[in-house]
């Protein structure tokens, strides 16, 4: 099936935990569609292939530990002094371990926590201004069916994507009233390398819950972030969409 073409020239996009799975998919057509994009990501190899395998000019890398609003800031200040951020997607995470929450490492859940839901909050927070200024924005935070549902044994995790949920409600009617738009996404299990973290046991279960019968493709939930980041979607804001092949249906 053919591809839709979004128009996102002239538009800065910056992609989190953009070297690899979905976000490198989202990279990859967005430059495609005109954009110019910045990876940040915190592993420099993947980067490395990253800007080797899609040889475009218009993409850039920064090593960026989204939990550590600094850093963030930091590179926010260094691209704003010669361009705005037009398109934010928030779609670095981690799983972390499976285990029940009472025998759940404490450190690791916190460090799941950082970087699912403050490394959202930390974008957000120092971009936003930008795009106030600008009187245009559009943010895709990527959460997760795990955190409509909780998912058995991933307490971190599904806690993690219902914060950034939560958050995108919030900030969506907070910046209701300007041409920026925040909306999250909540896939179900997708044919990415996350699922390598994750037991057999855990990724059949998640399987299993699925109507389709399998799992989502990484072409079929960039088509909803292109959408969701582009110019016609002038309405749609402070929203959760489901991408779950069934699985959630509200």
């Amino acid at each position: 099936m053919e591809k839709i073409t979004f128009d996102f020239k002239s538009r800065t996009a910056i992609v989190t935990g953009g070297a690899q799975g979905f976000g490198f998919d989202i990279t990859k057509r967005f430059l495609k569609s005109g954009a110019k994009v910045i990876i940040w990501d915190n592993d420099p190899k993947a980067m490395e292939l990253a800007i080797k395998d899609i040889n475009n000019p218009n993409l850039s890398c920064n090593t960026v530990d989204v939990s550590n609003y600094d850093e963030v800031e930091k590179n926010v200040k260094e691209i704003t002094k010669n361009s705005n951020i037009d398109i934010l997607i928030n779609n670095a995470g981690i799983t972390g371990p499976t285990a029940t929450l009472w025998e759940y490492d404490i450190e690791k859940w916190k460090k799941v926590v950082e970087i699912n839901l403050m490394g959202t909050f930390n974008c957000c927070r120092s971009i936003v201004p930008n795009m106030i200024k600008n009187n245009y924005g559009r943010i895709v935070n990527v959460a997760s069916v795990a955190g409509k549902d909780g998912n058995a044994n991933a307490s971190a995790y599904s806690v993690g994507k219902a914060g950034a949920i939560g958050l995108t409600k919030s900030l969506g009617k907070e910046l209701a009233d300007k041409n920026i738009a925040v909306n999250a996404v909540t896939p179900a299990g997708a044919k990415t390398r996350i699922l390598d973290q994750m037991t057999k046991e855990h990724v059949q279960r998640m399987l299993s819950k699925v109507p389709r019968g399998r799992f989502l493709e990484v072409e079929e939930f960039t088509s909803l972030i292109c959408w969701l980041s582009s110019e016609e979607n002038t309405f749609s804001t402070a929203a959760v969409f489901d991408i779950s092949g069934g699985r959630s249906t509200y």
